[in-house]
């Protein structure tokens, strides 16, 4: 088991995550901090916290790297994130859609890694 280091800008940027309802930019997340790091800090703290299973990233359709909490996921077993996402294209909040699993079926030999599934249209605020 790795050690788990805490520093104040960890635990501020894992606050800021799991309490966010929708998936948060490093633009973002760099804005709420208020100046508490730097750029550089805050992209390290969430590589860290990508390696430590406690969040993951989505990138939305314009290209954006967004980063929401692992909901599901325990110490013991982390579930891979292959669920789908919802991109509003008023507001541009991206919304991790738990209850929905994309399903797909590959050719011989391939072996999936990792997968981005995004859905775009307009959210419920916004309509």
């Amino acid at each position: 088991m790795k050690a788990i280091r805490n520093t104040v800008a960890k635990t501020e940027i894992l606050k800021l995550i799991n309490h966010s309802p929708v998936a948060l930019s490093h633009a973002e997340i760099q804005s709420e901090l208020n100046g508490l790091c730097d750029r550089v800090t805050i992209y390290r703290v969430l590589e860290r916290l990508i390696s430590e299973d406690q969040i993951h990233k989505v990138v939305n359709l314009e290209g954006i790297v967004k980063y929401a909490a692992c909901h599901s996921c325990s110490a013991e077993e982390h579930h891979t994130h292959n669920h789908a996402h919802f991109s509003c294209e008023q507001c541009k909040k991206v919304t991790c859609l738990e209850n929905i699993e994309p399903r797909f079926k590959l050719p011989k030999n391939y072996q999936v890694k990792e997968m981005n599934f995004t859905l775009s249209g307009i959210c419920p605020d916004c309509q």
